[in-house]
């Protein structure tokens, strides 16, 4: 069963890039952790947040992916960068119709 997880993440006033930056880079063990797709994204006319859209093999596998190490490591760069306000969903994917 597939699992999103589609959020946003505040910055601090002129982080945006700076966290996006840090969410761009390769994370080791991603993949092999369940993870399907990682996008990372901005909106002009929300300068001070980060949007991201995540599909897992499952709710496990995006929870288990929490304690790699290249994982802990961004979370650790980027959370002084942050609000801490986070906005988001999580879903259980039903389907698409791409097929």
């Amino acid at each position: 069963m597939t699992f999103a997880n589609v959020g946003s993440l505040e910055t601090k006033p002129g982080q945006r890039d700076a966290v996006a930056a840090i969410l761009l880079r390769p994370m080791a063990g991603l993949k092999e952790a369940g993870c399907l797709l990682y996008e990372v994204g901005i909106n002009e006319e929300s300068r001070d947040t980060v949007f991201v859209c995540e599909l897992w093999e499952s709710p496990e596998a995006h929870r288990a992916s929490l304690q790699l190490d290249s994982v802990r490591a961004a979370i650790a760069e980027a959370l002084p960068l942050l609000t801490g306000t986070m906005g988001g969903n999580q879903f259980t994917v039903l389907g698409s119709p791409l097929g």
